[in-house]
């Protein structure tokens, strides 16, 4: 009769750790948190801004990412005073072969992106062209205007999960920074 019990005790613990092994395994990771963001490496930033035949290049590279050497800015020449011109931006991640265009990846998930451009040289202004899904800004596409002639900066910062909409700055949109790079530029 002890024995019978003994079998029935360890059957029944048995059935209760596998129960527990089971609920464990199937439980659900859809938690509404950001915790399945994989941020992806950008090596490289491209901001090609165009006014006709007037091109404007602006370039950061750092192709051993964070914590290694020091990337690198490239700018192809000065922008035009008082001048409109179309910007387009390409982000890459070139540890790759073939490089990745993490751009394709901020276009279709636009809805948890948004690019934010802020100079220092008096009459820059920088809109953005192309919307998300519900019809926010993502800023992939660009139109930037400058002023008089001038040397300052200009940053591009990109957020994941930003408020949307936003007041159109960084700073209001919360979220986390995915990519921030500042230009020394010149218009003349």
């Amino acid at each position: 009769m002890k024995n019978i019990k003994s079998l029935k005790t360890i059957k029944l613990l048995a059935l209760l750790f596998i129960s527990t092994l089971v609920s464990v395994s199937c439980s659900s990771d859809d938690d509404d948190d950001d915790h399945d963001h994989e941020e992806e490496l950008i090596t490289t930033v491209t901001y090609e801004l165009t006014n006709g035949t007037d091109v404007v290049t602006l370039e950061f590279q750092d192709l051993d990412g964070e914590g290694g050497a020091n990337g690198t800015y490239t700018i192809s020449g000065p922008l035009t005073a008082n001048t409109t011109y179309s910007g387009t931006i390409e982000l890459l991640n070139e540890t790759e072969n073939p490089a990745d265009n993490i751009t394709l990846e901020v276009e279709d998930e636009g809805d948890e992106h948004e690019f934010f451009y802020t100079s220092t040289v008096s009459g820059i202004s920088v809109s953005k062209d192309d919307m998300d899904e519900d019809g926010n800004p993502i800023g992939i596409e660009t139109t930037l205007v400058t002023g008089d002639a001038g040397t300052g900066s200009l940053t591009i910062v990109l957020k994941h999960e930003p408020t949307k909409p936003n007041n159109g700055t960084s700073a209001d949109a919360g979220g986390s920074t995915d990519l921030e790079v500042s230009f020394s530029i010149s218009v003349q």
